[in-house]
């Protein structure tokens, strides 16, 4: 077992050396108080069983993936305003798939290979009022995942090597920045796209101050190391937007409401001239017992090159069947409808849904396909859940792409 990089290192030593001398201090910052940090912390743990099944409409064999994860992390309690947080875990699966690292490529492909590998492992400080420092590796999200996301859904999580802070001096306004100089992908270590090496800064700040809707702005600026181009990630971007969500209170129920909108363009090494947008607009109805949304979300494309987000939790968008990890060159135009029940009336825990997106080229109109997908899930209780899911890909005669049915079978239990 082994950190990811050197980089990682390099960045906790900055940190880990102060703090072994604190502890040393003597006086007001005496031994026992670190002791007393180190030993008075909280286990996390996870594990998670997983079955999935893909079948593709071409020569590569039907997989059907076995995976179980077991997840420990260990959170200090804070001394002085510093804390520490550290998390293993350990993937184990069968060889009917294609995990993109097991050599198995008759198999279609489920990314979640066989790994054991340190998730997370920051150094955080709170002395600041109403400001969270991290320094390592860790988890970032922002907003609904569309940009920045740890790609939760596979077994093994996309983390960023980095520092991060959170502010919230200001009323109802969350400052988020990160710098990032490393994406660990969930492809692992052994694979040679394994790791995303960039210098990155992020910002995001979110107000909540209008009572009808949260604003939020934003400014992602991905920037490649050159080595990267060797796999294909020349793709430096600067995606600066604002994103708008809320509910309004209409006899008794909720409407809900989404607005988002953004540009990218080309950023340090990318060697392309271009820009391109992002848009959405979705609006729905929250009953209690049901939710409904429709929504319209455009990736565009100037017709040579389209909008990229490579570092979403690309499974939470555009369909489960997971065919628009890469946006096509002519762009994606997703219309899509959502609904969401709980039947906590008659079996406590329950949600079934049911998700219709219509995907279309943004540059020229070509229909692509349309994909179903279906989910079913019970909490137990706080500690356990079950669940299954299916989505269903039907690609139109004119897309260059074939049809994928997936099913899912999982449980997890997590404390």
């Amino acid at each position: 077992m082994k950190l990811r990089n050197r980089t990682l290192l390099q960045q906790m030593s900055l940190v880990i050396t102060p703090l072994a001398l604190l502890a040393l201090a003597p006086a007001a910052y005496s031994a026992n108080s670190f002791t007393e940090a180190i030993t008075g912390g909280k286990v996390s743990a996870n594990l998670q069983y997983r079955y999935e099944n893909v079948n593709q409409d071409n020569a590569l064999k039907t997989a059907n993936a076995s995976t179980a994860r077991l997840r420990l992390g260990y959170e200090t309690a804070e001394f002085m305003g510093f804390g520490a947080f550290v998390e293993m875990e350990h993937i184990t699966g069968n060889s009917a798939y294609n995990s993109t690292t097991n050599g198995k490529t008759q198999y279609s492909i489920v990314a979640d290979p066989e790994v054991t590998e340190i998730n997370q492992a920051y150094i955080s400080y709170s002395g600041v009022p109403q400001t969270k420092l991290k320094l390592g590796r860790q988890v970032i999200t922002y907003d609904n995942h569309r940009w920045i996301g740890n790609v939760v859904w596979r077994q093994n999580w996309q983390t960023y090597d980095g520092y991060t802070a959170v502010n919230q001096t200001l009323p109802d306004t969350t400052i988020s920045a990160a710098y990032v100089t490393n994406v660990n992908r969930v492809f692992s270590d052994a694979s040679p796209v394994g790791n995303h090496h960039m210098q990155s800064p992020l910002i995001n700040v979110k107000y909540s101050g209008l009572g009808f809707a949260d604003i939020v702005g934003y400014g992602y600026f991905l920037d490649y190391d050159s080595s990267a181009a060797a796999f294909g990630l020349n793709n430096s971007t600067a995606s600066v937007g604002i994103r708008l969500t809320g509910h309004a209170p209409i006899g008794g129920y909720k409407a809900l409401y989404t607005a988002e909108y953004a540009t990218q363009s080309d950023y340090k090494s990318n060697p392309n001239n271009y820009r391109v947008h992002y848009s959405l607009l979705e609006g729905g109805a929250d009953l209690k017992v049901a939710t409904f949304k429709v929504g319209y979300e455009v990736l565009s494309s100037n017709g040579r090159q389209s909008l990229q987000t490579p570092l979403a939790t690309l499974f939470a968008h555009n369909g489960w069947a997971d065919q628009f990890l890469v946006t096509p060159t002519k762009g994606l135009q997703d219309v899509y409808v959502s609904a969401r029940t709980n039947l906590d009336g008659i079996v406590s825990g329950v949600v079934l849904g049911a998700d219709y997106h219509d995907f279309r080229a943004d540059s020229g109109n070509q229909k692509y396909a349309t994909e179903i997908d279906l989910i079913a899930e019970k909490a137990i209780d706080k500690t356990y859940s079950v669940g299954s899911r299916a989505a269903f890909f039907n690609a139109k005669a004119s897309y260059a792409a074939v049809d994928v049915n997936k099913f899912w079978l999982y449980a997890s239990m997590k404390f």
